[in-house]
């Protein structure tokens, strides 16, 4: 049920017309509170789309209504026609619901540049049909519509002494640190202010949607929104909902790694024996977006050596000469040297891990990344055809 598992949730998904497959398009997701409390984390990349320059504002008083999401373009780059798009969708989403148009946020995926007047009638229909569809069990068809070329929904739900998290995302390419190509709605019936879950969920997304890396590109769009109705009346302790906000959150980013755009290997880099968490994130990325690492996994080739080339780009503390590496539990460089025969690595499982033992300290990081395939190639090449 994703973000209707929690009391005080109605979603719908509906089909406009905005992709040409004729599938669900537009997602509404409605607190009915008591609570309206909300927080949101969004795309760090300089250049955002307009419902991200609309939503970072909405988001300051910390109260949310709704959010209305739509995958059937971007609406980036389209200039002050696309900001008013956004303006009008909240507008016509307040006017329905009965609230103010500043506590609607507001979210797009798909195409950069899609935006016209076309787009925005069918976006205002969309909204307008998914408030009428609203429903306590709508969380199932609003993790449908906010898919692009997800190949299968994405949803978690973690429920804990009388309250329930529950989540949606969505996102195949462009997944990079920031965030990635991804839209996320997260929901929690448990009476938990604004301020605190703003550092609930700025601790979650830092350890999991921060370190999904898959192709290195950054999206415009990047989004995770986190509602509260506190319709149970439980307020549970801040440990107690960070550590289950952070399960959802690391589930959601494992399943978008798992449906990254032509990948045949889902890799886990755990960086060990760091001298801060932050070397520990810096090796692991550069080896997360070594082409010819993500080249060599997906040829099944357990070629260490561009695992040590890649972290030597970086300005972390260790001894190239003092590195240990593992690949599939198999320790094929010690020292910086040779260690067993690439012949014992078995990398034709789907699952990859990878651990970079630095030995300076005591600080650890893991990155999720993916293989670099001829599908991914292929598709990326014709996005926009």
């Amino acid at each position: 049920m994703s973000v209707t598992a929690a009391q005080g949730f109605e979603a719908a998904g509906v089909a406009v017309g905005l992709k040409a497959n004729g599938n669900r398009d537009v997602a509404v997701v409605v607190n009915r509170g008591p609570l309206k409390a909300g927080a949101a984390v969004f795309t760090s990349n300089r250049a955002k789309a307009n419902p991200i320059l609309w939503s970072e504002k909405a988001i300051l008083d910390g109260v949310v209504e709704a959010v209305v999401l739509n995958s059937g373009g971007a609406n980036c780059f389209t200039g002050s026609f696309g900001f008013q798009t956004t303006h009008q969708t909240a507008e016509r989403a307040a006017e329905l619901l009965a609230v103010s148009a500043a506590d609607i946020i507001v979210c797009s995926t798909g195409l950069i540049g899609t935006g016209d007047e076309a787009f925005r009638a069918k976006v205002l229909e969309g909204t307008a049909s998914a408030i009428e569809m609203l429903s306590v069990t709508g969380g199932e068809d609003a993790s449908l519509a906010i898919m692009t070329t997800d190949s299968r929904p994405k949803r978690a739900v973690r429920a804990r002494d009388g309250w329930t998290i529950g989540g949606m995302a969505k996102g195949a390419g462009m997944l990079a640190p920031g965030l990635a190509t991804m839209l996320v709605v997260i929901t929690t019936d448990a009476v938990v202010d604004a301020p605190t879950l703003d550092a609930a969920l700025r601790e979650a997304t830092r350890v999991s949607f921060d370190r999904l890396d898959s192709d290195g590109c950054m999206s415009t769009n990047d989004q995770v929104t986190l509602l509260a109705s506190g319709a149970t009346g439980i307020t549970p302790g801040f440990a107690d909902f960070a550590a289950e906000l952070r399960a959802v959150c690391l589930d959601l980013a494992e399943q978008l790694q798992s449906d990254a755009e032509g990948a045949s290997h889902d890799i886990t880099i755990v960086v060990e024996g760091a001298a801060s968490e932050a070397d520990a994130v810096e090796v692991g990325r550069s080896v997360a977006r070594n082409n010819l690492f993500k080249a060599a996994i997906f040829g099944n080739d357990p070629n260490w050596g561009r695992v040590l080339a890649a972290i030597g780009t970086t300005d972390a503390e260790f001894d190239p000469y003092n590195v240990d590496v593992w690949m599939n539990g198999v320790r094929v460089c010690s020292e910086g040297g040779p260690d067993a025969p690439r012949e014992e690595v078995d990398l034709t499982p789907r699952a990859t891990r990878l651990v970079i033992d630095l030995k300076v300290g005591a600080a650890t990081a893991t990155i999720l990344t993916n293989d670099l395939t001829h599908d991914y190639v292929h598709e990326n090449s014709a996005y926009a055809s």
